[in-house]
């Protein structure tokens, strides 16, 4: 009797994910169990993308990069399997624990390591299937993957802000990670949310993924788990793990947690902006009573890339900023010069804003063609690129802060408008953004009568930057 249950129970553990989870001393909550049915379901070959989103803390990684390996690699005895994380000492890690838990129970789990590889970061089993462990961003050489697992691709917030690594991971994700798997390899991410362009990001944006978005803190009626709205995840484990969320809530930059604990980059109240500066209105006050400026971000990219965004400004007798018209697009040089004189014309703003550097340098001459021909007339401000993005926003943003930005609710753009100043400056567009900067400086120079000035230097090979565009 004693050896016919034992065999049931093997045969169980081979079977179930669960059960395999709980021989390694782990009890599965209710959210590990929302898990262990995705997982299962990819092992049955019924979900070849999965992406899982939970905070930190939550033993996401322990059950999908820790237990799932072994208990894949029993089941699939010829698969190899690759994993990554942001760096190839926590890859290792994951290596080696796998590792470990399948020399632990093979008996149980009917396979084991090859006696003539034990490295943690490249391992074989004897069946031949292979374990290889790599750091996000290094090469991936001579190895072909049944499935391949992401987990904790970012570091830091400062990884995440920059654009410069967010590009080259995702540049490693599609030039070496991606083509190490077979064609009908199975994926699984699993990370917290850090910006809304990070690599879940953009993954989600490429391609069809099965998604787990768990928030620390329930958020809807119709979560996942059946929570009630401000019930903390795992609230039933005995470590007091939904305890301390409540306390970490109260604790941790607006940004932070709507990122890395409720899986939102862009925290609903806004970090940089805030949502209660953004004033909605239908009606606005007679143009006549406004003074009327402008300013544009260009960009050079058709079809992708950035945005060139053209907006117009108007000044209420209180300094109130409204914010009368906005062009967005991603087209053409022609296009958006068109667009331009359209709203020149519309709106006959006092001054027009714009960036010095290449673009206009490149630009300009057309601008002016353009203005003359379609008979458009103002006064266009060169305003040099100093510092970074949230610096050159802060005039805007004590304009905002002290009078508010009065905001057009019916307009077209005004979901992309608002959710872009929100997510500044984690998220994945700033252009928007940057508009309202140049039009904070505009402000500055045409209220204070000062015109800002580089150095001897820039002035000296700058000359006749601002411009009376038509004449």
């Amino acid at each position: 009797m004693a050896l016919a249950q034992r065999r049931l129970r093997v045969l169980n553990v081979r079977a179930s994910l669960t059960e395999w989870c709980r021989l390694c001393g782990f009890e599965p909550a209710a959210h590990h169990a929302l898990l262990i049915d995705a997982l299962e379901a990819v092992e049955r070959g019924e979900v070849r993308r999965l992406a899982v989103f939970m905070p930190p803390g939550s033993a996401k990684s322990t059950y999908a990069s820790v237990l799932f390996p072994p208990w894949l690699m029993q089941r699939w005895h010829k698969a190899n399997l690759l994993a990554a994380s942001h760096t190839t000492e926590l890859a290792e890690k994951w290596g080696r624990r796998v590792r470990n838990l399948v020399s632990e129970h093979s008996a149980t789990l009917g396979i084991s390591p090859a006696a003539d590889n034990q490295a943690a970061g490249r391992w074989a089993l004897t069946t031949g299937a292979e374990y290889y462990s790599a750091g996000v961003r290094t090469g991936i050489a001579g190895f072909r993957a049944k499935v391949g697992i992401i987990d904790d691709p970012i570091r830091s917030l400062q990884d995440a802000d920059s654009e410069l690594i967010r590009d080259r991971t995702w540049d490693w994700y599609i030039n070496d990670f991606r083509t190490r798997l077979v064609p009908d390899a199975a994926e699984i991410l699993i990370q917290t949310r850090w910006h809304e362009d990070d690599l879940a990001g953009r993954c989600l944006a490429h391609s069809k993924w099965d998604v787990i978005s768990l928030p620390a803190i329930c958020e809807s009626k119709d979560d996942p788990l059946g929570r009630e709205v401000g019930e903390p995840l795992w609230n039933d484990d005995k470590y007091g793990y939904g305890g301390q969320l409540l306390e970490i809530a109260g604790n941790t930059p607006a940004r932070t947690w709507s990122a890395l604990y409720q899986q939102r980059p862009a925290p609903e109240d806004g970090d940089y902006f805030k949502a209660e500066w953004l004033r909605p209105y239908i009606a606005k006050p007679p143009i006549e009573t406004m003074r009327v400026y402008g300013a544009s971000d260009y960009a050079v990219t058709a079809d992708g890339g950035d945005y060139t965004v053209h907006g117009v400004i108007g000044l209420d007798p209180d300094d109130r900023p409204w914010l009368l018209d906005l062009w967005r697009g991603q087209t053409d040089s022609a296009t958006w010069i068109d667009a331009w004189c359209d709203l020149v014309q519309e709106w006959k703003p006092m001054e027009w804003g714009e960036e010095r550097g290449q673009i206009i340098a490149a630009v300009g001459p057309f601008i002016d063609r353009r203005a003359r021909e379609r008979s458009v007339f103002v006064y266009r401000r060169q305003i040099p690129s100093k510092h970074d993005k949230a610096v050159r926003a802060q005039s805007i943003r004590g304009l905002m802060a002290m009078r508010g930005l009065m905001v057009p609710v019916n307009a077209p753009w005004y979901a992309a408008f608002r959710s872009e100043l929100l997510s500044f400056p984690a998220g994945k567009h700033d252009d928007q953004v940057d508009f309202l900067s140049l039009v904070g400086q505009l402000l500055d120079t045409a209220l204070s009568g000062r015109i800002e000035e580089d150095d001897e230097d820039d002035r000296s090979t700058d000359r006749g930057r601002s411009s009376v565009t038509g004449y």
